[in-house]
């Protein structure tokens, strides 16, 4: 598969970093390495590690990346285990750090990774297809009640208890196969009225099953907990997401940072003793202009939030 891929809010990102040529940063989801080409451009003595769960990816950042390797360091895994990724660089801190959460258009597009409600495929829709769980487990044995849970918090699906029943009703007669098999029951459990809505009718619960199958959230939440840590003195944190959920928790964690103290408003003084570790440099998120929605409609949800180490 060709991994090419218009990274979203670009210019944005970069601007956003502040990158110094000297300086090391870390783009911790390089997928078609679109940021990472911009970042290593900049760069003279400075290095770049680019990290990704996907080895496709990976293997198509080498090549687009390759006049720059000199200062690229590639790493396949999981920006949930930040820390183990820059200890066994001997890299004690960076002066920035981008992730874009959205999923790669050609993992949307590749038919056989089972991330597309509009082709075929057996149902994966695993980032790294070393790990173990898939969207088949998911679908076919995760309880009812489990599903229905996923399908409303992750994919805010407010059908989620009628779409739940039907896969139920279907994976007791026999296994739920492919892609498309699931987009024929969920087709079958929405009424009319929802049929006739723009989006496509399997979107959201495909959505809540890759974040299930990906553990998105829990990797997003132990990357904001670590994150700020591993950044030096005024090296910068950029974040991209796609989700309501993902945002929220990017936003109260950058928030938290920047306020340190968690003593209860009517304590006279501190005692907590904890300072602001950083500054939001984005007091609302940066959202794509109306050039880019025209040119690439799957930036239509991103937001961007940056904040600064102090």
């Amino acid at each position: 598969m060709e991994f090419s891929h218009q990274s979203v809010l670009l210019r944005e990102c970069v601007e956003g970093l502040n990158i110094k040529p000297e300086s090391v940063y870390l783009d911790g989801t390089l997928g078609g390495a679109g940021h990472s080409l911009e970042i290593a451009k900049r760069l003279t003595t400075g290095r770049l590690i680019g990290v990704d769960r996907d080895e496709v990816a990976l293997a198509a950042a080498s090549q687009r990346l390759k006049p720059y390797l000199d200062r690229v360091t590639l790493v396949h895994g999981n920006f949930r285990d930040l820390a183990s990724i820059l200890e066994n660089l001997s890299v004690s801190g960076v002066d920035g750090m981008l992730f874009d959460l959205g999923v790669s258009s050609p993992q949307l597009d590749d038919g056989e990774r089972g991330f597309s409600y509009r082709s075929d495929a057996p149902l994966d829709m695993r980032m790294d297809r070393s790990d173990s769980l898939t969207a088949y487990t998911v679908v076919n044995r995760w309880s009812r009640e489990a599903l229905r849970q996923i399908l409303f918090e992750y994919g805010e699906e407010r059908y989620a208890p009628l779409i739940a029943a039907a896969i139920d009703r279907r994976r007791r007669e026999k296994p739920i196969e492919t892609t498309l098999e699931l987009v024929e029951i969920i087709r079958s459990a929405l009424p009319a009225q929802a049929l006739r809505e723009k989006q496509h009718p399997a979107k959201r619960s495909f959505q809540a099953i890759r974040i299930a199958v990906n553990d998105e959230l829990g990797a997003l939440r132990e990357l904001m907990d670590t994150a700020v840590e591993h950044l030096n003195p005024g090296g910068r944190l950029a974040v991209i997401t796609f989700h309501s959920l993902e945002d929220r928790m990017v936003k109260t964690a950058m928030n938290a940072a920047a306020k340190g103290c968690t003593c209860p408003p009517e304590f006279p003084v501190c005692v907590c003793g904890r300072k602001p570790q950083v500054r939001v440099i984005t007091k609302k998120p940066i959202v794509s202009g109306e050039q880019e929605l025209r040119e690439n409609p799957r930036a239509r949800s991103a937001k961007l939030r940056i904040c600064e180490k102090l």
